[in-house]
């Protein structure tokens, strides 16, 4: 009998085992360069990586754990312990975001691989560790420099375009075109992921197409392009083609959130939409919640949803015949 009762005890804390796990949320890390990180959001600073939006994009079963940090390779960002930390976090059914490139590209030899070579081993080796530890890798190729000079600029470090002005930027004339600045770098991520049947998804192609798309003047409203006095944070404006601002990092946020659904369709039931996103983090539209409404006023009849990540917050009185609906997530709640 008490046989019988440790089996069905041990079957019982087995089941309840299991159904914790399953309420557990998957989490997509990412690992990355400047253009995927988080970023210091103190001071009204501007700058945002499109990692750290992507959490607005997907629900509360899906959580983003952005690791990407600026001016790291792929060789840096193993030789600093980083994707150790990752591993060790990471369980089976987690997913990995990989995104390499732009530093991999430069000449410092803690920073340098070479396509074809060292920067395809140690995409590979994300690959296979990934797996070992139960988990999904997913290979991206960088995403594009705002470039339309038709001979790119030598650029010895993205970083150092923080500490520049708009008056320090590149004096050259633009043309109609976007220019490749990444050559193999590019190509290398496919060539990986076809040897190791890994998921892949095309990001340089499709912000691209985006940028492209956009145009030369259109395209600038997505980086830490601004003129003297048009952002406070940058009172003497800046030329950065690299970097995204909040908008950017929104924008290719949800291209690339979409194309990842296609890619692994297990993830199109988690996939989140909102007119707009408050969170004090700055992974949102905007930190405050009364700005997001006001701008949701501005909308006229059109109807609005304004997620909330975690926090509380004091309810807006709103028009009676006002057409917005609050979504509270990670615990976001009403004072």
């Amino acid at each position: 009998m008490n046989r019988l009762l440790t089996g069905a005890a041990v079957a019982l804390l087995t089941l309840m085992l299991i159904s914790a796990n399953d309420r557990r949320p998957t989490t997509i890390f990412m690992i990355g360069d400047s253009t995927m990180a988080n970023k210091d959001i103190s001071n009204g600073k501007q700058e945002r990586g499109w990692g750290m939006a992507l959490q607005c994009f997907f629900d509360d079963n899906i959580r983003i754990d952005n690791h990407a940090v600026n001016g790291r390779s792929t060789l840096s960002f193993i030789n600093e312990g980083r994707w150790d930390k990752v591993l060790e976090k990471m369980v089976p059914g987690d997913y990995v975001i990989i995104q390499f490139g732009h530093n991999d590209e430069k000449s410092p030899k803690d920073r340098h691989t070479d396509p074809g070579s060292t920067f395809d081993y140690n995409l590979a080796k994300f690959v296979r560790e990934t797996r070992e530890h139960g988990g999904i890798p997913v290979l991206m190729n960088c995403v594009v420099r705002r470039n339309y000079f038709v001979a790119a600029p030598e650029n010895d470090d993205d970083e150092k375009l923080r500490a520049t002005t708009f008056k320090d930027g590149v004096k050259m004339v633009e043309g109609d075109s976007l220019i490749d600045t990444h050559g193999l770098y590019a190509v290398a991520p496919r060539d990986v992921a076809r040897r190791m049947h890994c998921h892949f998804v095309d990001a340089n192609q499709l912000t691209h197409d985006l940028e492209q798309g956009l145009g030369r003047e259109a395209s600038k409203k997505l980086h830490m392009w601004f003129l003297p006095g048009e952002e406070p944070s940058v009172p003497d404006g800046r030329q950065d083609n690299t970097h995204y601002n909040v908008h950017g990092a929104q924008v290719v946020a949800r291209l690339l959130a979409d194309a990842l659904c296609e890619e692994v369709p297990l993830l199109k039931k988690y996939r989140t939409e909102a007119d707009f996103t408050v969170d004090r983090r700055g992974r949102g539209n905007y930190l405050d919640l009364q700005p997001a409404v006001d701008a949701a006023l501005l909308r006229s009849n059109a109807t609005t949803t304004i997620q909330i990540l975690g926090g509380e917050w004091s309810k807006p009185q709103l028009p009676r015949k006002s057409k917005i609906t609050f979504v509270l997530r990670e615990g976001a709640q009403w004072k």
